[in-house]
């Protein structure tokens, strides 16, 4: 055991955790707070507790040289879909492929953010379809 960092040597326990460990995290944390969101609770967990959880992720690779660097996830749901969009790989549901609409969010898009880089490190994985609704189509 290295006793100045109290942790055992060796490849077991490097010191980093894997890329697809974290993206699983927010996923998890994203699905709770999709859950939460039917809880109308005034102070429900979902306020406090899941910012905090996403602050440690926005600053999970942060240094005191370089502050607010980390991961980040963005919830597409309602935006608009067409097939030049890069940073989501979606299934459409339905016949019609004009006036595509977000429905339905598997997965929330994961970003990298740092002083001066905002890079898409996951792709969201999406089913888009048809607006339906005069607010959707914006009438």
């Amino acid at each position: 055991m290295d006793k100045s960092k109290g942790r055992p040597q060796g490849a077991p326990y490097q010191n980093t955790i894997k890329t697809d460990s974290l993206f699983n995290l927010l996923d998890q944390v994203f699905e709770i707070e999709q859950k939460l969101e039917v809880i109308k609770e005034p102070n429900s967990i979902k306020k406090r507790n899941i910012s905090r959880i996403k602050d440690i992720f926005e600053n999970i690779h942060a240094t005191p040289s370089e502050p607010n660097c980390g991961l980040s996830y963005h919830n597409p749901i309602g935006e608009k879909y067409d097939e030049t969009r890069t940073d989501l790989e979606a299934s459409i549901a339905g016949e019609s492929t004009k006036d595509l609409v977000i429905k339905e969010v598997n997965k929330p898009i994961i970003r990298f953010r740092a002083p001066g880089i905002d890079r898409i490190v996951r792709k969201g994985v999406v089913v888009v379809g048809s607006k339906t609704n005069k607010k959707e189509i914006g009438e």
